[in-house]
């Protein structure tokens, strides 16, 4: 094969297989214009993962289908999009990063607007899918952009405004998918997409269709993708469906976990020995992509699940409506906003273990201060963690992501993204999967043990009792009153443990961040990014 491509003439004029200089920085207001164009374009996409959940019922609602074949909006999405991130590697060899990276971006605008328009949930879920799949390769293919456009003694920087939108785009999503389904009507959450992405779009080939990157005719690993789509799309709809099914005690999910498992060996067996693997698992002889990214799947995970845990406790037993508990959430952005430049600046003087170990510290009181939450927490006392919770997110990506990619060439860094980035979206899917699976199972646990102490003879409970009846309900209404009160302690004190457990779990990934090796001189990002 590389016989058969060796001259022919690939973008940039050179010859497959010769080597080719990584173009200048961009300057200026060219570099700006860059820089907000790749971020608007990673915002659109990652605010499309969150803002659908809190319209599920007002779209199930509209199509005349329950909340439960609701979920498939999500788990479609989802399923896609995991399949289709590893491949970001193998896709930029065969078109160019610039090429790819805009198609997405016009293809996923189009798929926004399949779902807004779409009558029934079949459409809706088909398109979907579609928009998953093409949504893919833009995250990962934004952070190589954008690192190619700045001087690698700013990478850190570089990252700083990629990881800003990252990060905040999780939390926007709830607070403007539930503003919009509230005050507008919920196809709106899609139609929103179509003016960012069209200008995101056209900004982005402006400014680099003369910064392409080489391809080369890489053939097909039609086996490799096949497994792919097999394993991926196992996982994906049984860490969806779980909870829903009970689990281990479902057919259906003990099916779906053999076909991930053996689909995943095989898989493995294959890329490893395949001569053109649809995904480059060579990355991982490299001792620092290997920790990073097993930490970001940890860390990503405990705080994913965590983002997904505490709305839905203040919606379902604090009363809280679904703009509220978004706007809990919405302060945590304030920090990280503030402080992300601030880490990109130094995160190439620091060693970046360094700054990880702080963010998981964040992260860890953080979590132990919610660990102390009742159900007398006021909106202050349930803000505070979340304010400070921004500190921590701001030194979160940006260290890891130099530690995975130091002494990464240019070339690999697309590759590299996109298995970053599918640890983290696996993470996302893997961590509220198992935050809401224990926080029922603890509950259910809590719950016995609080009935346990209010036995017909106990003081406090014939109180209780007598005041309801008192305030003109009848035996059977009191008592249901009663076990609702009991409901909401025993979800409060489940929701505690997560938030303490998660906190100890943040502790000890700290030390599986100092398994990779020092970053020297002028940081992971800045080496990826000046590589040759």
């Amino acid at each position: 094969m590389a016989n058969e491509n060796a001259d022919r003439p690939v973008s940039g004029g050179a010859p497959q297989g010769a080597p080719t200089a990584p173009p200048p920085p961009l300057t200026g207001a060219t570099l700006a214009l860059g820089t907000v164009a790749l971020s608007l374009a990673t915002f659109m996409n990652v605010l499309d993962t969150s803002i659908a959940n809190v319209s599920l019922p007002a779209i199930a609602g509209d199509l005349g289908v329950s909340p439960d074949q609701g979920t498939w909006v999500i788990t479609s999405f989802a399923v896609a999009n995991g399949i289709s991130v590893p491949l970001t590697g193998w896709l930029t060899r065969r078109f160019g990063q610039v090429k790819l990276f805009t198609a997405a971006i016009v293809l996923f605008v189009i798929a926004s607007m399949m779902c807004a328009l779409a009558p029934t949930l079949s459409l809706l879920i088909l398109a979907r899918v579609f928009q998953g799949a093409v949504a893919g390769p833009m995250i990962p293919l934004s952070q190589a952009l954008l690192l190619s456009s700045y001087p690698k003694n700013r990478a850190g920087m570089a990252l700083a405004m990629w990881s800003i939108t990252t990060l905040v785009a999780p939390v926007v999503g709830p607070v403007l998918g539930g503003w919009i389904t509230d005050n507008i009507s919920w196809p709106w959450i899609f139609y929103i997409n179509v003016p960012v992405g069209i200008v995101a779009a056209l900004a982005t080939w402006a400014i680099y269709h003369k910064r392409e990157t080489p391809t080369a005719r890489v053939p097909v690993d039609a086996i490799g993708l096949s497994l792919l789509i097999v394993w991926v799309g196992a996982m994906q709809v049984m860490l969806d469906k779980g909870k829903d099914l009970d689990w281990f005690n479902s057919p259906t999910i003990i099916a779906l976990a053999c076909v991930a498992v053996v689909g995943l060996a095989i898989f493995l067996i294959w890329e490893l020995t395949e001569e053109h693997p649809v995904v480059d698992l060579s990355l991982f002889r490299s001792r620092n992509f290997t920790v990073s990214t097993i930490a970001m799947l940890f860390a990503y995970g405990l705080f994913f699940g965590n983002v997904v845990l505490l709305p839905l406790w203040l919606q379902q037993y604090m009363g809280y409506t679904a703009t509220l508990a978004g706007w809990v959430l919405a302060p945590v952005g304030f920090l990280a906003i503030v402080l992300s430049p601030v880490v990109g600046r130094y995160s190439d003087r620091v060693d970046p273990r360094i700054l990880v170990t702080l963010s998981f510290a964040i992260f860890a009181l953080v979590l132990f201060m919610r660990a102390h939450f009742n159900t007398d927490a006021t909106i202050a006392t349930l803000m505070l963690p979340t304010v400070i919770q921004g500190a921590g997110m701001a030194a979160f990506f940006i260290p890891l992501v130099s530690i995975s990619l130091s002494g990464m060439a240019p070339e690999r860094i697309p590759a590299a993204s996109g298995l970053f980035n599918f640890a983290r979206i696996t993470a996302g899917a893997v961590g509220t999967s198992i935050a809401t699976t224990l926080w029922d199972r603890r509950a259910t646990l809590h719950h016995a043990q609080l009935v346990e102490r209010l036995g017909a003879g106990d003081p406090a409970t014939a109180a209780a009792l007598g005041t309801l009846h008192s305030g003109g309900l009848s035996a059977d209404q009191s008592y249901a009153m009663l076990n609702h009160l009991v409901d909401t302690q025993a979800f409060m004190l489940s929701a505690d443990d997560i938030f303490y457990v998660s906190g100890v779990l943040f502790l000890i990934l700290i030390g599986l961040v100092w398994l990779a090796h020092p970053v020297r001189g002028a940081g992971g990002a800045a080496a990826a990014s000046g590589a040759h």
